[in-house]
């Protein structure tokens, strides 16, 4: 993952921040964060992020019958959240394509990084199981600051 795709200051990342704190449910047999769960708090804050742009996944599914699907991800484990700890969940559009976006984004404790990836989501008709071009009112969503 590059300095470039993902900003070194936390703050930088300023489409959207998403705070949660670690359960015990979230962590493994050593008390640390089970690393699933971070794709999971980084699926939470994507989401988060498109309910902020005035998009609930739900009524895009129900309405249009799209839905976004992770398609790649590119992830890199820096070091190991525990149990209580309060973390942030960075989120940001680093690219948008035809039919699909990609997100940059990084959890931190107390403004240092744990976990960087970068997930690529396709916009798929779920009716048809094809990707289709991103609609252009959620193109233009995509690509505001």
């Amino acid at each position: 993952m590059s300095a470039a795709t993902i900003p070194a200051d936390g703050t930088a990342l300023a489409a959207s921040r998403y705070s949660l704190r670690v359960y015990y449910e979230d962590t493994d047999a050593g008390a640390v964060v089970y690393y699933a769960n971070y794709l999971k708090f980084c699926e939470r804050a994507r989401t988060e992020w498109l309910r902020q742009m005035g998009i609930a996944q739900s009524s895009l599914l129900a309405e249009r019958g799209l839905a976004f699907m992770v398609r790649r991800l590119n992830a890199e484990f820096i070091a190991p959240a525990r149990l209580d700890d309060a973390l942030d969940v960075f989120t940001r559009v680093a690219r948008v394509a035809g039919a699909s976006v990609v997100f940059a984004q990084r959890v931190e404790r107390a403004g240092r990084p744990l976990f960087e990836c970068e997930v690529t989501v396709a916009c798929v008709d779920i009716a048809r199981g094809r990707p289709v071009p991103i609609p252009a009112d959620l193109r233009s969503l995509f690509a505001t600051p």
